[in-house]
């Protein structure tokens, strides 16, 4: 049976990855490290770990398998998903697989090293946008319909 992941720490998606797990009525488990509201929803369970480095990715990682959906933000974490079978979405809706996760890491290794080189070449991407939580909408409802049929 289909569980969607959701890596929930600094998840901007919450919200809609309730609406597409009550829509299709799986079960959807928030994990963090507290200071989240637990929804009222039946389908959504808060799990919180202890305090600690990757302590949410570690129990992620360790539970999803085929059949699941993964939202991270966390490459790492989003590579042992996939090598698991799990199908793992970031939170602007892009889609990691096992033709493009190697890619990816690659490239979120090489900007960790440029970063630590340089240490005026710090702070994030572009913010946050509306285009991208619909992209995300979007792509969850397709992999989430994906999920439910292996």
């Amino acid at each position: 049976m289909t569980v969607i992941y959701i890596d929930a720490d600094a998840c901007p998606v919450k919200a809609e990855a309730e609406k597409v797990a009550t829509r299709h009525g799986v079960r959807m488990v928030l994990v963090s490290n507290g200071g989240i509201r637990p929804s009222a929803n039946p389908l959504v369970e808060s799990v919180f770990v202890a305090d600690g480095p990757d302590v949410a990715d570690m129990w992620i990682a360790e539970r999803a398998t085929l059949g699941d959906v993964v939202v991270t933000g966390d490459i790492p974490l989003a590579a042992k998903c996939v090598a698991a079978g799990a199908k793992v979405l970031k939170h602007n809706g892009e889609e990691l697989h096992d033709r493009n996760i190697g890619q990816v890491l690659a490239t979120r290794d090489l900007m960790a090293d440029l970063r630590s080189a340089d240490p005026f070449r710090q702070g994030g991407g572009r913010p946050f946008s509306k285009a991208d939580r619909s992209r995300f909408l979007e792509a969850l409802e397709r992999v989430t319909r994906a999920a439910k049929a292996l």
